[in-house]
């Protein structure tokens, strides 16, 4: 993964917190694809929050050095991971 690059959240995707737990779901003609949810951790939360079609994954792995005790080599792999992860749900 190439670490310059910038992701935009796809507005077609709805983020909300669900008792303790976040979940990605993404929309399709105004109706939840509830085959389709994505659940997410604190951490994952964070990356998905710092997505902004201005930040660098780069910038996103700093964001979560700052915000969390992990080391740099954690840091990027959780996030490397997290976009892996979340591609669809990515413009």
């Amino acid at each position: 993964m190439n670490l310059n690059t910038v992701y935009h959240q796809n507005p077609e995707v709805v983020a909300r917190k669900v008792s303790d737990e976040f979940i990605l779901v993404p929309l399709s003609d105004d109706i939840a694809d509830m085959d389709s949810i994505y659940t997410m951790n604190e951490v994952g939360a964070f990356i998905w929050e710092n997505i902004n079609g201005q930040r660098t994954v780069n910038d996103i792995v700093n964001e979560v050095l700052s915000e969390f005790e992990v080391s740099p080599d954690e840091a990027k792999n959780d996030v490397v991971v997290f976009f892996e992860d979340i591609k669809i749900f990515l413009k």
